[in-house]
């Protein structure tokens, strides 16, 4: 029998967590030429938006069930011709339905490529879960640096929308070479016996269900307010963009080094670090004006860098039981948390532009307003007090996490992970 090449597989899925990467980088670079393209509504353009996201959810829900049934080769698979054709028919849509249908197949591959590398991953790395997790998640905010980097400059030189997405047809046809003809393994799950019966019962224990509330506000905090950050900083006097560049940088980083840090820090005490400087950052990115919005940034990026790998690691080695299904669940949740929240960001900085805004001026003659104009400026300390208050509105999330995270820090404290945890789950957090 075909041996396992580890490190093929591992490369592959970190190619493909590329992709993943630039599906967002580039097309949130390209929404607003879509809408002028497409002669689509803010409406129409943000449902368009939701759709990779709904799809990533829909395939994360639908992966962990499936993933012992259909093997994982067969989901990297459909992962890979949903990127392919997701790519190819926005690069030839024509109307609202082509666009709309094409970027939720293309969030459909990226929930294939999750739900099936975190299986794969935490089957391949069984003494190094949470640390192989993080080093392979590294690729995402790495994926969004690359991909952002590579959507500016191909602006820069009038390249047309059509060109930015072919770019991410080379490494989706290069992942999905690297998987062909190789043997893949059986989840940690299958390979223990265990059944799967006893994989949904485990999935609805006290911890794992303490877990999902968890990943609820650790995936708001981290993606929602990155997705909302280079409007809500727009008037803080550097150029926002670069915040989020400098924040995912940050975040490669720090996943780049998650085994230093877990040699030194147990996993409740890497999310209860997050929490703490997720939150202290959120607090001073809402009062930083100029160059201090980058150190503030870079506390935000430590806090959110290790949450979402490190939650999916903490459930693969405290409830093996739950098997695949655990973490896409867990990677579901955090989808459906972020899609909840990003127009609930969005109406809570609305009402306090208008509280800003004192309810007595024209907000509309005040966007409209020309550059440098004393409106202008009255425009620009408007959004920077709305920008401000919305932060410290979302930093509630990280202040609760901090609570929650001390809690299990001390339940878990001096409790080995894996077998020994997951006998008696139901015991934990009662």
């Amino acid at each position: 029998m075909k041996e396992i090449n580890k490190n093929r597989l591992f490369i592959a899925s970190s190619i493909a967590l590329v992709v993943t990467a630039l599906t967002f980088a580039i097309r949130a670079n390209l929404l607003g030429t879509l809408a002028a393209e497409f002669g689509l509504s803010p409406k129409e353009i943000g449902e368009v938006s939701s759709a990779a996201f709904w799809g990533f959810t829909i395939a994360m829900f639908v992966g962990g069930p499936v993933c012992d049934k259909i093997g994982m080769g067969r989901m990297f698979a459909i992962a890979f011709f949903s990127h392919l054709i997701g790519i190819v028919l926005t690069i030839y849509s024509t109307n609202y339905v082509t666009l709309f249908s094409s970027t939720l197949l293309v969030g459909i591959g990226n929930g294939f490529v999750e739900s099936a590398s975190y299986a794969m991953v935490s089957s391949l790395y069984t003494e190094q879960k949470t640390k192989k997790i993080n080093d392979w998640h590294i690729w995402f905010p790495g994926g969004i640096v690359i991909g952002g980097v590579i959507a500016y400059l191909l602006t820069l030189i009038n390249a047309g929308w059509k060109v930015q997405m072919l770019v991410m047809v080379l490494p989706t046809l290069i992942y999905g070479a690297m998987f062909i003809g190789q043997r893949f393994p059986v989840s940690e799950r299958v390979s223990k016996g265990v059944s799967d019966k006893e994989m949904f019962r485990a999935c609805l224990s006290p911890l794992f269900l303490f877990m999902i509330f968890c990943m609820l506000l650790t995936a708001a905090t981290e993606l929602g307010t990155n997705q909302w950050i280079a409007e809500l900083l727009s008037t803080v006097g550097v150029p926002s963009i670069l915040l989020l560049v400098f924040i995912n940088g940050i975040m490669t980083i720090g996943r780049a080094n998650a085994g230093f840090i877990l040699n030194r820090v147990s996993t409740t005490g890497l999310l209860l670090f997050s929490a703490l400087f997720s939150f202290a950052g959120l607090l001073w990115l809402s009062i930083a004006q100029g160059y201090s919005a980058f150190a503030a940034a870079g506390i935000f990026a430590m806090g959110v860098c290790f949450f979402w790998p490190t939650m999916i690691g903490f459930v693969s080695e405290r409830l093996p039981k739950t098997g695949p299904l655990g973490m896409s669940v867990m990677g579901g949740v955090g989808l459906l948390s972020t899609s909840i929240v990003l127009p609930l960001f969005g109406i809570v900085y609305e009402q306090q532009i208008s509280s800003a805004a004192g309810g007595a001026a024209d907000t509309e003659l005040l966007k409209n307003a020309s550059e440098g104009s004393v409106l202008a400026i009255q425009w620009a300390q408007i959004k920077l007090a709305a920008g401000a208050a919305t932060l410290r509105y979302v930093a509630v999330l990280p202040a609760i996490l901090i609570i929650a995270f001390t809690v299990l820090y001390f339940k878990l404290k001096g409790k080995a992970s894996g077998k020994v945890v997951s006998k008696d789950v139901g015991l934990v957090l009662e």
